[in-house]
């Protein structure tokens, strides 16, 4: 791995506040003036318990949460809050830059988001399409080879129905990467899946890593979060409790609540 020096800074998260509407009760903190950098070559795991803020934050740097406070930027593309909540009725140039700036990721969730009527070749054929303009024989090409990346290469006219929940995770992986997406965003990609699947799905993970790719991910696998992680930030009511290198977190957390999380998983 590079100095972090020699990196370019692929994902820059600042001063991101995030709130949720609430029925009864004043609204809910989310997210609490979190910033955050990815470096190109990083695999960022976002740690910390249920209500953390983990999967809010992940959804936060791809905006399908919008941040009511921050700023981001993704490779080249800028998106600040205050700009777009004064501006978004009258300004089309804040909406171009927010879909220009998701683009730029890609998102693979916890429960696939394939589309059931269409078989594997054509949901990651889609977003080639669709969302970058491609001929049906260029995003065919494209998409035959991420489905043989993804070990499914026996399995492109079967329909999402026809697969394993771990082989549907699969197929939403070589559908983000087809986009050829600067980073790749995982919300915990292997929760809904048996024991026994997660494996395929966390190898295909290793070898996006090997090869370079940008990665975020939220996950409680500690062992993929040794093996492959990086960097580990860890997340409490909305708020970075503390981050480092994967081994030294792991290893030697330096806070209290870490130390306490980190056994009770253990």
């Amino acid at each position: 791995m590079e100095n972090s020096e020699e990196r370019k800074t692929v994902i820059s998260l600042r001063n991101a506040s995030k709130w949720f509407p609430s029925r009864d009760l004043p609204n809910v903190r989310g997210l609490n003036s979190v910033s955050l950098d990815v470096l190109e070559g990083d695999v960022v795991v976002l740690l910390g318990p249920s209500g953390s803020g983990k999967s809010t934050l992940l959804r936060c740097l791809n905006l399908l949460n919008i941040p009511d406070e921050g700023q981001l930027r993704v490779g080249s593309v800028e998106w600040d809050a205050k700009a777009y909540f004064s501006a978004r009725s009258r300004e089309r140039r804040y909406n171009r830059d927010f879909q220009r700036l998701r683009r730029e990721t890609g998102m693979v969730f916890q429960h696939f988001n394939l589309f059931p009527h269409m078989t594997v070749l054509e949901n990651v054929m889609c977003g080639l399409v669709h969302s970058k303009g491609m001929s049906k024989d260029e995003a065919r090409e494209i998409a035959l080879e991420e489905i043989v990346k993804v070990g499914l290469a026996d399995r492109e006219g079967h329909y999402p129905g026809q697969l394993s929940g771990g082989q549907k995770q699969r197929v939403a992986i070589a559908r983000a990467i087809a986009t050829k997406p600067l980073a790749m965003l995982f919300d915990e990609p292997t929760s809904a899946l048996d024991p026994e699947l997660r494996g395929s799905v966390l190898a295909v993970m290793q070898d996006l890593a090997k090869e370079g790719m940008t990665m975020v991910v939220v996950t409680h696998e500690m062992g993929f979060a040794r093996a492959v992680g990086n960097h580990i930030v860890f997340l409490e009511s909305g708020e970075i409790i503390e981050e480092g290198l994967s081994n030294d977190f792991l290893d030697n957390p330096k806070t209290e609540r870490a130390q306490r999380f980190l056994s009770e998983i253990a």
